[in-house]
């Protein structure tokens, strides 16, 4: 197949995936942006627990921090802050929202708050790659302190 024609599918395909993409997105309800959100933070929280749970416990188990550090930082590059689309700031659909509306109305917070996050799970997943114990703890420390700046600021608290 010539270059041209190959290349030229290939565009076809980003823009067609682009397209669905961005027709997917404008299908979501806001309860689906609560529901995923929600799943997402929940993952987050328990991959948190498998990394305290090593760097406390008796045995450090390298790969399980690894697997860990590397979804949380996964997730925390996924684009997330598309979940939050307008009505998602309340509960919607039967679906409770833990969210404060006031994150809705500052978006330069949220974003440094998002950007901190990102940062510093980055790190973390760098740092598990070391196997050194003492040094992800201490990044597991400042990753959680991102998540205690956020849900300070904008978690209703249940």
């Amino acid at each position: 197949m010539p270059k041209k024609i190959i290349l030229a599918l290939a565009a076809l395909a980003v823009s067609a995936s682009a397209l669905n993409a961005a027709h997917a997105q404008q299908a979501l309800k806001p309860e689906q942006a609560i529901k995923y959100r929600q799943a997402a933070y929940s993952y987050i929280s328990w991959n948190m627990s498998r990394i305290k749970n090593n760097v406390e416990g008796a045995n450090y188990n390298k790969s399980e921090v690894i697997q860990a550090a590397s979804a949380i930082s996964a997730i925390a590059n996924s684009g997330m802050g598309a979940l939050y689309i307008p009505g998602s700031e309340k509960d919607a659909g039967g679906v409770k929202t833990f969210v404060k509306p006031e994150f809705f109305s500052k978006p330069q917070e949220v974003a440094r708050l998002a950007q901190n996050f990102t940062k510093e799970a980055a790190e973390l997943a760098r740092v598990a790659a070391s196997g050194d114990a003492a040094a992800v703890k201490a990044q597991h420390g400042k990753l959680g302190g991102t998540c205690k700046a956020c849900h300070d600021d904008f978690k209703v608290r249940n």
